[in-house]
């Protein structure tokens, strides 16, 4: 399955052009490429021959730490969020009143040990 043709042929990039660069340049321009959204040296090259806009990208060291906890505590509340999604079907999909009642006290002790978790998550 090939790709898609281009609506409109002005953007087609068909002429090829070559050239040599210092080894200072090119690290220049690795380095560009390592820090933008350009996925090779030829897009850093053509953003610079049309003088488009290069958008760079830096990481806060000093952020990572509560980064990675703020990604513990989104997969945390997800994982409570799809129980508590599992226990509702359950619930909706019984009939008789004694199975509501045990699904219902079952979403309450999960809403209680989510409660708990969050309570200590704020601390």
């Amino acid at each position: 399955m090939g790709r898609k043709p281009v609506e409109d042929k002005e953007q087609l990039l068909v002429h090829l052009v070559t050239i040599r660069v210092s080894d200072a340049t090119l690290k220049r321009l690795e380095k560009i490429k390592g820090e933008s959204s350009c996925s090779s040296i030829g897009e850093v090259a053509r953003k610079v021959l049309n003088k488009e806009r290069i958008n760079c990208f830096y990481k806060d060291a000093s952020m990572s730490g509560p980064m990675e906890e703020l990604a513990l505590i989104r997969k945390e509340l997800k994982s409570i969020g799809v129980n508590i999604n599992q226990q509702t079907r359950y619930f909706n999909a019984v009939k008789s009143a004694a199975e509501k009642d045990f699904h219902s006290s079952r979403t309450v002790e999960l809403l209680t040990r989510a409660d708990a978790k969050i309570i200590c998550l704020d601390l």
